[in-house]
């Protein structure tokens, strides 16, 4: 299987490539990206380099599926969603979006993540798909409870964030709820 675009209504989801550095570093260069997320911003480019070659190998050895997101419309390069595989045995997979704020709150996260959940579960045939995010991340949670997604666990004080340690809500799909979706 030779997976490197996939398609929604508006959204074209291509595996990052080297020539994606500048505006993968633009976006996470972006405080409001950052707020909820442990990675920090990259100092220099050449830190983002680092991810996105990382990104590009795990592609390679078929353990995570970076994609950037870009408009069928007009090409605008909208954000980043992935799946990153675990390991075979527990046919599990973790999904994580950023999104530039510019698009932030007009449902694209959400037409992502479906389009991931679906490349996960009857693509790559994983059993369970997991995914966190930071308890104050209200647009996070709307998205992962809009696509289905369950809340099953709190985890306090995992995510070391520049305001502090902050909880994490931890939420996952089972392939069945998938199909009941479906």
């Amino acid at each position: 299987m030779k997976t490197s675009t996939l398609f929604t209504d508006r959204l074209r989801l291509t595996i990052v490539e080297s020539s994606d550095l500048l505006k993968i570093h633009e976006l996470l260069s972006i405080p409001e990206v950052d707020q909820y997320n442990a990675l920090g911003i990259p100092t220099n480019k050449e830190v983002t380099e680092v991810y996105l070659e990382e990104w590009i190998e795990n592609f390679r050895m078929r353990n995570e599926f970076v994609f950037t997101m870009s408009s069928l419309s007009d090409d605008a390069f909208i954000g980043l969603t992935s799946l990153r595989i675990g390991n075979p045995k527990y046919s599990i997979g973790s999904l994580w979006y950023k999104l530039h704020p510019e698009f932030w709150s007009q449902g694209y996260a959400t037409e992502a993540v479906k389009k991931v959940l679906h490349f996960g579960f009857n693509d790559m045939g994983l059993h369970r798909i997991e995914a966190g995010c930071a308890v104050d991340n209200i647009g996070s949670i709307r998205v992962l409870e809009k696509v289905g997604m369950i809340r099953e666990g709190h985890k306090r004080k995992v995510l070391p964030l520049k305001t502090g340690w902050s909880d994490n809500y931890e939420f996952a799909m089972l392939e069945e709820d998938w199909k009941a979706l479906t």
